[in-house]
């Protein structure tokens, strides 16, 4: 018998059973490679290297960790790459945010040219080099704007708020307006305070594609002060591989011979480095997060 006295057959069995063992499967597929990444960066280096690692560290070691926190640039790079996340993400949502209102509002001129103009920018680039002089011209180069302004406007975030602006009440604007309050004043005192779950929703895109972003300053930033965590992590990796390679070199290959780790080990404290502080963030958001995407979806 079920749980509401429905009686169950032997066919709803084994379909539980098939579904949970698909579930458990794809939850372990899920899962372990980013367990085994946070083993293998906390076992020995050289140790690691000899494989046969699977659940647990078999020479415990924070020596991983130590090489990628021994560059003092790294410092540098966190309050950078934090900075741009903070202030990216909020200039993102304002933006965006306003574009978005506009739109949703069917009385705007010439709303079906931006929506149009729009939906091309999302599906058609015009590549690196033409993005290149781009930002050349508009003297972004060697700029922290230039983590900033770029990344203003998304057609991607602007169709899911648009989407979720048309369904809020009209009725709260109209009243509003009899009120006396202008657009912006509708905007900031009684759409954001009732828009959390889409806000919430794009905040958390915004963050980790400003937190993640790398090429940006790879191509438009040689001032080592303004480099973000994400570039010196690759950076760092890069320079891992570099030592290993180089290993014919007498003294290189004795200095590395001493060390601890490994390209492999320190590719994975590096990305341990990364993803952690999204994933201590994504809780705190995950309610509004899926409300957002189903309201900005659905009902768009």
């Amino acid at each position: 018998m079920g749980a509401r006295g429905i009686r169950r057959t032997m066919e709803d069995n084994i379909m539980d059973i098939i579904i949970y063992t698909i579930l458990i499967v794809v939850f372990v597929m899920t899962v372990y490679p980013f367990y085994y990444s946070v083993v293998i960066s906390f076992n020995h280096g050289i140790d690691a290297s000899r494989g046969g690692i699977y659940f647990w560290p078999r020479v415990f070691s924070l020596d991983n960790y130590k090489a990628v926190f021994s560059n003092h640039e790294l410092l540098t790079g966190f309050g950078i790459t934090i900075s741009r996340t903070v202030v990216g993400t909020f200039a993102t949502l304002l933006f965006t945010g306003l574009f978005a209102y506009s739109l949703a509002n069917n009385q705007l001129i010439f709303r079906t040219t931006y929506i149009t103009l729009l939906i091309i920018a999302m599906y058609f680039s015009g590549g690196l080099i033409p993005y290149f002089i781009l930002i050349k011209k508009l003297h972004l180069m060697n700029s922290f704007l230039v983590y900033i302004i770029p990344l203003l406007l998304n057609a991607f975030y602007t169709i899911i708020m648009m989407s979720f602006f048309r369904e809020l009440p009209q009725e709260l604007k109209e009243s509003a307006k009899m009120d006396g309050a202008s657009d912006m004043r509708i905007f900031f005192s009684i759409v954001i305070p009732i828009s959390a779950p889409v806000f919430a929703t794009v905040a958390l895109f915004a963050g980790v594609e400003h937190w993640n972003s790398w090429l940006d300053a790879a191509f438009f930033v040689t001032d080592k002060d303004l480099k973000t965590i994400s570039f010196m992590l690759m950076e760092l990796i890069n320079k891992a591989n570099l030592t290993a390679v180089q290993g014919a070199d007498a003294e290189r290959a004795a200095t590395y011979a001493a060390q601890t780790f490994t390209a492999e080990t320190i590719r994975m404290a590096t990305m341990i480095v990364v993803v952690i502080p999204i994933i201590c963030v994504y809780p705190f958001l995950q309610r509004y997060f899926v409300k957002g995407i189903m309201v900005g979806s659905i009902k768009g």
